[in-house]
C-alpha cells in the first residue's frame, strides 16, 4: 500500500513538471508574436515595392490579397459558426464579431490599409516606405492612444516619438521640396503615412474593443470578401477602372494571394493583434524597430535602390526612436 501510494504521488509530481514545461507565458508568446510580424512585414515592403514593376495594378493586389486571405480563412469560418452562437455573429453568420465592428476593422484594417499602402509604392521607393510605415505607425498610434484610451506616454517614448518624427521629415520633407520639380515620390509618401494611420486607428479598436486575435482578422477578411471582392470585381468586368486582372499571368496572381493574402493578412495580422494584447497599443508599433532597417537593407540588396545620406539618417532615427520607445516605462 505504501509503495503504491508512494508511485501514485510521483506520478502525479510527474505530470505537474511536464504541465509546467508546456506552460508558455504570455510575454513568450507575445515576443514570438513580434518576431513573425517583423519578418513579414520587412519583406512585405521588399515584396510590395518589386511588385510595382509587374503586372497587376495597387487595387489588382488588393483584390487578389482578399482572396487569398479569404481562401485561408473559409474553412476556420465555417467551422466556427458552427460551434459558436449566431447571436455573436454578424454578416449571414461568417464574421464572429458584431456588424459595426466587423465594418471598422474592415474598413481600416483590410480596405483602406491595402488600398493605400499598395498604391504608395508605386509612386515611392522601398526605402521611403521602410521610414514613413512602421515608423508612422507609433506616432499615429501615441496620439490615438492618448485621446482615445487615455493612455499615458512616458518620457523616454516621448523622446523616441520625437526622434521618429525628424526621420520621417527627413525622408518626406525631401520629396515634398521635389514635388515643385514635377517629382511625384512625395505622393508615395503622403499615400505610406495615411496608410499608417489606417492601421494605427485599426490597433486602438482591436485594444480598445478587446477582440481576439483570429476574430479581429475573421471579421476584416468577411468584410472585404463580400464588399471590395464584388464591387470592385464588377467594376473591372465592365471596364469602368483600369485593371490587369484578365491579363496578368496565373503565377503572379498565385504568388500575390499566397503572400499577400496568407502571409500579410492572416499570419502577419494575427500576430499583431497578438503583440497588442501582450504589450499595448504603443509597445507594439515600437517593438517593430528591426522593419526600417532590414527592408531598406532588402531593397538594396534585392532591388538595387541607393540609400541617400537623407535615408541613412532618417532609418537612423526612427529605429533609435523605436527602440527608445520600446522600453518599458
Amino acid at each position: 500500500m505504501w509503495f503504491k501510494s508512494y508511485r501514485k504521488r510521483q506520478n502525479a509530481a510527474h505530470v505537474k513538471r511536464m504541465i509546467c514545461a508546456m506552460y508558455i507565458r504570455p510575454q513568450t508568446f507575445g515576443w514570438l508574436a513580434a518576431g513573425i510580424t517583423v519578418t513579414i512585414w520587412t519583406s512585405f515592403i521588399v515584396i510590395a515595392r518589386a511588385s510595382a514593376t509587374l503586372n497587376l495594378n495597387p487595387l489588382d493586389i488588393v483584390f487578389v490579397r482578399i482572396v487569398g486571405a479569404g481562401v485561408v480563412l473559409l474553412p476556420w469560418m465555417l467551422i466556427s459558426n458552427r460551434y459558436k452562437a449566431q447571436t455573436e455573429r454578424s454578416f449571414f453568420g461568417l464574421s464572429p464579431l458584431p456588424w459595426k465592428t466587423t465594418v471598422i476593422t474592415g474598413v481600416l484594417g483590410s480596405v483602406l490599409f491595402a488600398s493605400l499602402a499598395y498604391s504608395g509604392f508605386f509612386f515611392a521607393p522601398a526605402a521611403h516606405a521602410s521610414v514613413l510605415l512602421p515608423g508612422g505607425l507609433p506616432l499615429w498610434t501615441a496620439v490615438l492612444a492618448v485621446t482615445i484610451l487615455k493612455e499615458h506616454v512616458s518620457r523616454s517614448r516621448g523622446i523616441g516619438l520625437a526622434c521618429i518624427l525628424c526621420g520621417g521629415l527627413l525622408v518626406g520633407g525631401e520629396s515634398l521640396l521635389q514635388a515643385f520639380d514635377g517629382g511625384h515620390v512625395w505622393k508615395g509618401d503622403l499615400l505610406f503615412m495615411c496608410a499608417s494611420f489606417c492601421y494605427s486607428t485599426y490597433g486602438i479598436v482591436v485594444r480598445s474593443k478587446g477582440l481576439d486575435p483570429i476574430n479581429a482578422t475573421v471579421g476584416l477578411t468577411v468584410f472585404s470578401v463580400m464588399t471590395f471582392l464584388p464591387i470592385y470585381g464588377v467594376l473591372a468586368w465592365t471596364g469602368l477602372v483600369a485593371s490587369n486582372l484578365a491579363t496578368a499571368p496565373i503565377s503572379e496572381m498565385a504568388f500575390q494571394a499566397l503572400f499577400q493574402g496568407g502571409l500579410s493578412v492572416v499570419v502577419a495580422g494575427i500576430s499583431f493583434n497578438v503583440m497588442i494584447r501582450t504589450f499595448g497599443p504603443i509597445r507594439t508599433t515600437m517593438l517593430t524597430a528591426l522593419v526600417p532597417g532590414l527592408s531598406a537593407l532588402g531593397a538594396v540588396v534585392f532591388l538595387g535602390e541607393p540609400l541617400f545620406l537623407n535615408l541613412i539618417l532618417g532609418l537612423a532615427l526612427v529605429t533609435t526612436g523605436i527602440l527608445i520607445g520600446a522600453r518599458k516605462a
